[in-house]
């Protein structure tokens, strides 16, 4: 019993090794080559489908060869630690992020393939939408927090303009700083924002629940070289933009 027990644990073993890659690792005596082929190719399809439909522009930006070689690459070499396909997304940005060793892929792969993460990790997300309330006449005294629904971003490369027609080799001198939401309407969608506005979203999130007037008065005074004048007005501003979106809430 505890020799046959042992022979299927390494017939399993030697079958998830082929399947992952049977470039270097042996198929099975007792499995027939085409069986097994058809395996491997039923596996590897499921993966590299769920990875195109999660990353269509990081594709998009690939050749056929390029692509087949970086979803080879993860399916042979990650060690995946969830058994769901829907985590299959956030294991490829491990791998990336970890593992991947390409001098010839884009410097800007990384942040594209999170990028494209988000808006599908939000799409998905269980978080629910703070509840929808009419404009206050009185916002500055209001107190605000930042939905769970509304991810605050900042990037080396303009991740959100990168298609094949733009494939930017340096960053710019400035990152960019985006802000992916989910409406009411459930759409997934992102604004780009300047430095001054991510950094009030940073401070809200840091200490949410706080009013208006104070996380003007904190950025003015982190920016001193902006008049008081000018923040409480573009801040306000766009405070007030962002709670018609749902991406700020009144507690």
């Amino acid at each position: 019993m505890q020799n046959n027990l042992l022979n299927f644990q390494r017939t399993q073993q030697q079958f998830a090794s082929y399947i992952k890659n049977p470039r270097v690792n042996p198929a099975p005596a007792d499995v027939r080559p085409e069986r097994m082929a058809m395996y491997r190719e039923l596996f590897f399809n499921n993966v590299e489908s769920f990875l195109s439909t999660g990353f269509p522009v990081l594709r998009a930006i690939l050749t056929d060869a390029q692509w087949l070689n970086l979803s080879e690459d993860f399916f042979a070499t990650h060690q995946s630690q969830s058994p769901y396909f829907s985590e299959i997304s956030e294991e490829f940005l491990e791998f990336l992020q970890n593992e991947r060793n390409n001098p010839d892929d884009y410097p800007f792969m990384l942040e594209l393939a999170h990028y494209e993460w988000v808006e599908m990790a939000l799409s998905i997300s269980q978080e629910q939408l703070p509840p929808f309330m009419e404009y206050i006449d009185d916002f500055m005294a209001q107190k605000i927090f930042v939905s769970p629904l509304a991810w605050v971003l900042a990037y080396r490369y303009p991740v959100h303009e990168i298609s094949p027609e733009f494939l930017p080799t340096e960053p710019p001198e400035q990152p960019t700083y985006l802000i992916v939401y989910r409406g009411s309407d459930d759409e997934v969608r992102f604004i780009q924002i300047s430095a001054i506005t991510f950094r009030l979203l940073q401070i809200i999130q840091e200490k949410p629940l706080l009013t208006v007037e104070d996380y003007l008065e904190q950025m003015i005074d982190e920016a001193k070289q902006i008049s008081s004048e000018m923040i409480v007005a573009g801040g306000l501003d766009a405070l007030q933009k962002m709670f018609g979106k749902s991406i700020i809430a009144i507690a």
